[in-house]
């Protein structure tokens, strides 16, 4: 048996969509990822939804968005967890914006809220908070912290697409939200991201931004700029520094169907997580990622305590001789990257959650398909394991 990261959800009908791109004979960004944005917005519920090469991209997007729209200005303070991938930090670095690091909670592996509010400062302007591995975040309380302060909330949304706080969609609480739809996430388009917002002015930043900063995408009422009714004069004029972070035709193509399967992919990652959640309780001195309202379980966390807190190298080496694949809980404590000295950045305190992560943490894959035959092999080398 071989257990992998994740799963195959592509059928008959993502095939198609790739052929009547290629019948099209048009490729690069068209009517494909225009329709795909429209679904999107319909499905989460936004009002506007830009879609780029990556979930990186999509980040990078908005944080672009927010600085040339002066929401943000150079040197404003930015809240980030300790733990996250590093494309949740660079885009704000690569804005002349600076970094703070505040610990997570080690049970849900989000932010803690107690020290989110310690952290926040009269140089606070934004919070970027990361749903990490599908879980939210208590938005009850981050809602309340950032208006109490007067601050922005953005969300880094790229691991937990479905997941749910109050029946809202993670993604739509902030004033921004990114997806990534990269080949082991939720929805796969090969590779590929979304920013997703309600507000008219930056979705207008967020089309310029992604094609060069130039003014060819944008609406004849843009709320940034007044076109000339010259469409040759508008093709290549630039009113921002931009980049290239267009989609192809093909990706929006396939998104497009992977949208039509998204609720039934999210049930049976919730249906798989119920089955692993209760298998693991007969499991002593491993402690699994606890659940805040309604994940979509992007993968499942465990962090090895008491007797088996110093076991982590070996439990992973004996998981993968027996072909179960692993990964560290994303990038773990971030700031123990050698990038984090590239970066203008402080640290908030104390990062003891964040540290026992990276020093005793790691994930599974859940998969799109019912993988209970899975998690029983799993089950039963950890069992193993933990009797030695």
């Amino acid at each position: 048996m071989r257990y992998t990261l994740s799963d195959e959800t592509w059928g008959r009908e993502e095939l198609e969509a790739i052929n009547r791109v290629i019948e099209s004979n048009f490729f690069s960004m068209g009517k494909e990822v225009k329709a795909f944005e429209e679904e999107f917005a319909i499905k989460f519920g936004s009002k506007y939804a830009v879609m780029s090469n990556s979930g990186s991209s999509a980040n990078l997007l908005a944080i672009a968005a927010l600085v040339y729209s002066g929401k943000l200005k150079s040197g404003d303070e930015v809240i980030v967890p300790a733990v996250s991938w590093s494309t949740t930090y660079f885009p704000l670095s690569q804005h002349n914006l600076k970094l703070k690091f505040v610990d997570i909670n080690p049970e849900t592996l989000n932010m803690d809220m107690n020290k989110l509010e310690k952290a926040i400062t009269k140089n606070t302007k934004a919070v970027f908070a990361v749903n990490l591995l599908g879980n939210p975040n208590e938005f009850d309380r981050l809602i309340k912290i950032c208006k109490d302060n007067n601050i922005i909330l953005l969300e880094d949304n790229c691991e937990s697409m479905g997941a749910k706080y109050e029946n809202r969609q993670l993604g739509t609480i902030g004033l921004m939200g990114t997806y990534s739809t990269f080949y082991s996430h939720h929805l796969c388009t090969m590779e590929g991201g979304v920013t997703v917002t309600n507000d008219e002015e930056l979705y207008h930043y967020l089309l310029s931004i992604r094609a060069h900063g130039w003014t060819r995408n944008l609406p004849a009422n843009s709320k940034i700029y007044k076109k000339k009714e010259d469409e040759f004069y508008e093709s290549f004029n630039f009113i921002m520094p931009g980049y290239n972070l267009r989609p192809l035709e093909m990706e929006a193509a396939i998104g497009r169907e992977q949208l039509k399967k998204l609720d039934k992919i999210i049930f049976q990652r919730r249906e798989n997580a119920k089955y692993f959640v209760e298998k693991m309780q007969s499991i002593k001195n491993i402690r699994v990622q606890k659940e805040i309202q309604e994940s979509s379980w992007f993968g499942f966390a465990m962090i090895l305590e008491g007797s088996l807190k110093e076991k982590r190298s070996e439990l992973v080496k004996l998981l993968k001789e027996n072909k179960i694949e692993v990964r560290p809980i994303v990038a773990g404590n971030f700031t123990k990257n050698e990038a984090i000295k590239y970066l203008n950045h402080e640290i908030s305190g104390e990062l003891t959650g964040a540290d026992e992560i990276h020093n005793s943490g790691f994930f599974v894959g859940n998969h799109s398909k019912s993988n209970k035959e899975n998690i029983d092999f799993l089950i039963n080398i950890i069992e193993s394991f933990v009797k030695e």
